[in-house]
């Protein structure tokens, strides 16, 4: 007798985690957004539903965003404002859609991590990690003592995500330069088995410190866009799963954040109403 046997294809490690749990994600999403078919809010173009508001309960449009994403629609509630249990759905919606947000942002940034960086990129880095993040932020990078991300950011008083981005990019670029230096004569070896070899090196430190103070960067401004380095990535990226994973897990996040600012904005509206 003769034995077969079959050979069952399986995507790689990243495909099989990811994409099942970035699908899972996606139906999510797709729940929320279904259950606003019927709101007691509404926005001020929509005509329809202001046309056939009662005269006796005017809509408040409140906003608290400022000049910042100008373009998204003002929400408007009638005098009283929400009905308790819409007030209670809004939060639950709000709290699920902040959870898929992080995990999603979560997904694309182990995605971009894995993406080999451009040499185009690595060319563009300057020679010293202190002239891309400045005295100020290498002060507090390289004090000896405890190091606190969220300590540097208040300082930096960074008010605005333009701000930010600028930050994130000179942040990041050092970390690569600090890298470089660290793994210097540790070429082939990955970037963790370089830490845990030199732990005592100083650049190991100041590149550690700016990976933390860039996440800390990230989970401060959310809605941040891709960084130069990530840019970079996305465009000269020539594996096609890696492309898929990134983008799909970048649009997912991209519609988190939407419905958590979306509804940030009603329930400030609603409140705004209440006061009144």
């Amino acid at each position: 007798f003769w034995l077969c046997q079959v050979m069952a294809t399986r995507p790689r490690s990243d495909i099989y985690v990811n994409l099942p749990a970035l699908e899972k994600l996606d139906d999510m999403l797709l729940e929320i957004l279904d259950g606003f078919q019927k709101t007691e809010f509404w926005y001020l173009n929509d005509k329809a539903h202001k046309d056939s508001c009662d005269d006796s309960a005017p809509c408040r449009p409140a906003s608290h965003r400022g000049e910042e994403r100008w373009w998204l629609p003002v929400p408007c509630v009638t005098k009283s404002g929400l009905t308790e249990p819409a007030r209670r759905d809004l939060r639950q919606k709000h709290d699920c859609a902040s959870q898929i947000h992080k995990a999603a942002m979560a997904i694309n940034n182990g995605i971009l991590a894995e993406i080999k960086i451009p040499e185009s990129y690595t060319q563009t880095l300057p020679k010293c990690g202190r002239a891309s993040v400045g005295d100020a932020l290498y002060r507090g990078m390289s004090f000896p003592g405890k190091f606190s991300p969220e300590y540097l950011l208040d300082c930096l008083e960074i008010s605005s995500e333009h701000e930010a981005l600028e930050a994130a990019d000179r942040v990041e670029a050092a970390m690569h330069v600090w890298r470089r230096k660290a793994g210097h004569g540790h070429a082939r070896s990955p970037w963790g088995a370089v830490k845990d070899l030199m732990e005592s090196d100083k650049n190991v430190m100041l590149a550690s410190r700016a990976e933390d103070a860039l996440l800390c960067l990230k989970h401060r401004f959310p809605g941040l866009s891709q960084t130069t380095l990530d840019a970079s990535k996305i465009q000269h990226n020539k594996d096609v799963g890696q492309a898929v994973l990134e983008s799909y897990s970048r649009v997912l996040e991209s519609l988190a954040y939407t419905i958590v600012t979306c509804i940030d904005d009603v329930l400030f509206a609603d409140e705004s109403a209440r006061k009144i």
